[in-house]
């Protein structure tokens, strides 16, 4: 008999959940509030440029995760990132970094490849564009509802996937019993995240430095992480610079309603004095994007979240991962989804 799972988020954990189901007796469908998929590892083109403006690569720290994206999955378009990353401090000092030798891995295409090519091998649907806003707990399962309102059905069980916030919103507005689960949306919502705006500015001329992205490593500076998308090949055309430039936390929360304009000059002459480059002022085009909650900065104890399973609840994401990354939220994801195709 086959059982019927509904996935909300169509990030890296949730499309390395139905990767894992592909061969179980599960229909997966998966609910995602953007027209695209892999959450917060996103892509965007502008003017012949590719950028990832949120998580920027796939780091190679996790085995399982390695063999699955240089091994078992496709690999035509996928970049080593082979430049090194720097670090600096609150004085600006650019200098060799500890991770400097680190393997880094995006596509050609962009960092949403992933999720793509996880999808590619399941026979999961994915509705983009639907908003979970409320969530109905049934006798067997749960019954799914969008912010217009629809019914999208009943469900054997649940995976909730969105970043921890917007999670514990969702179990805030669920009707369900629960008195054993009565501290699960207060747990959820504990989990800190940061605030982050990232600028991109483009500029006819490349840089000539020995790094791919340099890091500020006592969150002491309004830059938080500025990266070079040209080091990604088929990213940027050669003799251009592409810049993504994350401010940190403090920064971006005091300038969270600015406006883009205002934004845009700031960071670009920000970065122009930390590379104590004037032309950097001065970009021929920019982007900008504002994320909310741009990463956790802990995760959260699975242990608490496990008795939602006898609600047939389960929960995956960079905020149950081992580390609040990109690996291990597809770690985390593949897990869930093998856990699940046992107990459905």
């Amino acid at each position: 008999m086959t059982s019927k799972l509904a996935v909300v988020g169509a990030g890296g954990a949730g499309a390395a959940a139905a990767y894992a189901l592909r061969d179980a007796a599960v229909e997966v469908t998966v609910f995602e509030k953007s027209g695209g998929v892999c959450g917060r590892a996103a892509t965007r083109r502008n003017d012949d440029c590719t950028y990832e403006y949120g998580a920027n690569y796939l780091k190679a720290d996790d085995e399982r995760v390695t063999e699955l994206v240089t091994e078992t999955l496709p690999t035509d378009g996928l970049v080593d990132v082979e430049a090194p990353i720097y670090a600096f401090e609150r004085d600006g000092e650019v200098g060799e970094g500890r991770d400097s030798d680190d393997h880094k891995w995006t596509y050609e295409s962009g960092i949403t490849q992933l999720a793509k090519r996880l999808f590619a091998e399941t026979e999961a649907t994915v509705h983009n564009g639907v908003r979970v806003e409320t969530l109905d707990r049934q006798a067997n399962g749960w019954r799914v509802h969008d912010a217009d309102g629809i019914d999208h059905g009943h469900y054997d069980a649940l995976l909730l996937t969105p970043p921890a916030p917007q999670t514990a919103d969702l179990l805030g507005e669920a009707d369900w019993d629960h008195d054993d689960c009565r501290d699960l949306r207060q747990t959820v919502a504990s989990v800190p995240y940061r605030t982050v705006i990232s600028g991109m500015l483009h500029y006819p001329f490349e840089l000539d430095v020995p790094w791919y992205a340099a890091v500020n490593s006592d969150k002491a500076h309004d830059i938080g992480w500025l990266a070079r998308e040209e080091c990604k090949a088929g990213h940027v055309p050669d003799g251009e610079s592409l810049l993504l430039v994350q401010m940190n936390e403090g920064w971006s929360v005091a300038n969270y309603d600015a406006h883009p304009d205002r934004l845009l000059a700031e960071i670009a002459q920000r970065t122009a004095h930390l590379l104590d480059d004037d032309r950097l002022t001065d970009p021929d085009w920019t982007d900008h994007q504002h994320w909310r909650y741009a990463q956790p900065e802990d995760t959260v104890d699975r242990g608490t979240l496990a008795p939602a399973a006898d609600h047939d609840l389960y929960f995956a994401g960079d905020w149950v991962a081992e580390a609040p990354r990109l690996h291990a939220a597809v770690r985390n994801g593949l897990e869930v989804g093998e856990t699940l195709a046992e107990e459905l």
